[in-house]
């Protein structure tokens, strides 16, 4: 399972504007709204806000992997956003979070689910990879930068 397979080079936001948890959410899932095939921006931000309540997507070193499952949902959809600032995401660690992946799944995928997050958190593990993620200068960099890791596993 690759995340090249889930991701468009017009999904990621090589600057995002937000500052809060909220806004954050918000920016990663504007993106997606018609590949979900959604009427509004609100109905992807709830379903993640229902996730965080759960527990913070923020798994720290500033990394957050915001995630939630959609019935109508038919394939796995990624986005990527970056905060050069950090935002607060409520982290584990307590730190800002930089580098954001955002999964939505469909509802009944869960050993596939628990498989692209692993692999996201394992591609994250490597601090070049996040070096060459905050270094890169727009978001056809990060794109490329994605795809060129996620080949290498």
């Amino acid at each position: 399972m690759k995340i090249a397979d889930f991701l468009k080079k017009e999904w990621v936001i090589d600057e995002l504007k937000g500052t809060d948890k909220n806004s954050i959410l918000r920016e990663l899932a504007e993106v997606l709204v018609k590949p979900c095939e959604v009427s509004s921006v609100e109905e992807l931000v709830q379903i993640l806000i229902e996730r965080e309540k759960l527990g913070s997507t923020g798994i720290g070193d500033g990394i957050a992997i915001p995630h939630g499952r959609m019935k109508r949902l038919k394939n796995f959809l990624i986005s990527f956003g970056r905060s050069l600032k950090g935002v607060d995401f409520d982290s584990i660690d307590g730190k800002p979070s930089q580098i954001f992946f955002l999964v939505m799944s469909p509802e009944n995928s869960a050993v596939e689910n628990l498989k692209l997050l692993g692999r996201i958190v394992t591609l994250l593990k490597d601090s070049s990879f996040k070096r060459r993620l905050m270094e890169a200068s727009s978001s056809n960099e990060i794109f490329q930068i994605i795809i060129e890791e996620d080949e290498k596993y």
